[in-house]
């Protein structure tokens, strides 16, 4: 078998491309594989009509190394012209319309790019960091054209600071309806209803009817575009953000009786503020002697972490009027208490209580999300951080996306 042949095979190329000639540079470390087209009928891939051959024109596609040899394919490629839809390059059956590489090495790339980082996997390959971003680029676009029409049961909504100062993007991820993984499907520019709003108005999310929760913080604008598109009884306001909220409220109480406190009092709350974010089952053993001490004492702070305490307990009720009647009771307990951040908290979480309850009907949280903010923050910090934001979304899509990203192949 000479060289043609075995690169005829190789390639699984079929008439009308052939293998012309194979040529070794080995002071170059590379291998040319010459391909040739036989004259042909081609058609126009929009309408199909018979094309007329205008030009050949030289072009070279990186293909997978030959052992240590780097292998290029190097072609005259017809271009065509159709009377409706102008000149076109043929496409060629080893490699995506307008690529510098092969079908193969983009698969090998972008499988390689999901485990390292672009520096990493451009060393690897042989090729420049500009060349991998490319490839990169190249695969999300694929990806997101890819993307159909699919139902999900639900959406986890929040946003990402990103850059520096008030600058945020907003990050929907899906709870499949198959019950796979949850994924990033959407990511906007902005925290404001006209990023989320462009997410239901996506043909990929899928018919709204299907979305039967939308879990979230109690940010208005996101809970006004999700009430607008889903209805009030879809809207879930997520337990760890309103838990976050008293604790902040504990805080509070505990920096302004500090403050309030003469000497030996004032000094017993000194570097306790950690202490009081934990719940006495998950308490450090550092601390456990101290909160022994101290949560049942007379001090504001003990009043308010213990109120904190029996709010966590309101997410162990079993439906939605159990938890009904423990949060009554629960508000009367924190209006009574008289400490001013708690009764701040009891009355915002009042005047939300459907979407608070909500949590009871759909049993979802924003645990899915939180989660997938623990991988951005790990692929922002792979990369060193990110100037351009369009390039930081493209990277989340990449990582995070689900995206059907390999491009297809004719060639085995």
């Amino acid at each position: 078998m000479n060289d043609k042949t075995l690169y005829q095979q190789i390639l699984g190329l079929e008439e009308p491309w052939q293998v012309t000639g194979v040529e070794l540079a080995l002071e170059k470390g590379e291998v040319v594989v010459r391909v040739e087209t036989k004259e042909t009928v081609w058609a126009c891939p929009e309408c199909a009509a018979r094309m007329s051959v205008n030009e050949r024109v030289t072009r070279r596609w990186r293909h997978l190394d030959t052992c240590q040899l780097r292998t290029v394919i190097e072609a005259e490629v017809p271009r065509v012209r159709c009377r409706e839809h102008g000149t076109q390059m043929v496409r060629v059956p080893w490699a995506e319309p307008h690529g510098r590489f092969t079908a193969l090495f983009e698969r090998v790339a972008i499988l390689l790019m999901g485990q390292c980082s672009i520096s990493a996997a451009a060393r690897h390959l042989g090729i420049s960091w500009d060349e991998a971003d490319h490839i990169k680029a190249r695969a999300v676009s694929r990806g997101l054209a890819r993307k159909r029409n699919a139902p999900a049961r639900a959406v986890c909504i929040d946003e990402k600071a990103v850059g520096r100062g008030h600058e945020y993007v907003t990050v929907v991820t899906r709870l499949p309806g198959d019950g796979g993984r949850p994924f990033v499907d959407h990511i906007a520019d902005g925290r404001d209803e006209a990023a989320l709003d462009g997410y239901w108005r996506l043909a990929s999310t899928g018919p709204l009817e299907g979305i039967r929760c939308a879990s979230m913080d109690m940010w208005r604008p996101y809970v006004n575009s999700a009430t607008a598109a889903l209805g009030a009884a879809a809207v879930t306001h997520d337990p760890f953000h309103l838990v976050q909220h008293m604790n902040k409220a504990v805080d509070e109480v505990r920096r302004r009786e500090q403050a309030r406190l003469p000497g030996r009092e004032g000094k017993e709350l000194k570097g306790t503020r950690f202490m009081w974010l934990h719940g006495f089952e998950s308490l450090p053993a550092k601390w456990a002697e101290r909160m022994k001490a101290m949560k049942d004492g007379t001090t504001r702070t003990a009043k308010a972490w213990l109120l904190k305490e029996r709010f966590r307990e309101f997410y162990r009720c079993a439906n939605w009027a159990e938890a009904a009647a423990f949060f009554g009771d629960w508000h009367a307990s924190a209006v009574r208490c008289g400490l001013a951040p708690v009764v701040k908290v009891a009355k915002m979480v009042k005047e939300r209580l459907p979407q608070v309850l909500n949590y009871f009907v759909h049993r979802v949280t924003n645990a899915f999300s939180e989660g997938i903010n623990g991988v951005i923050q790990q692929v922002i910090a792979r990369a060193r951080g990110y100037r351009n934001r369009e390039r930081l979304k493209r990277d989340l899509y990449f990582h995070l996306g689900n995206l059907d990203m390999l491009p297809s192949i004719s060639i085995q």
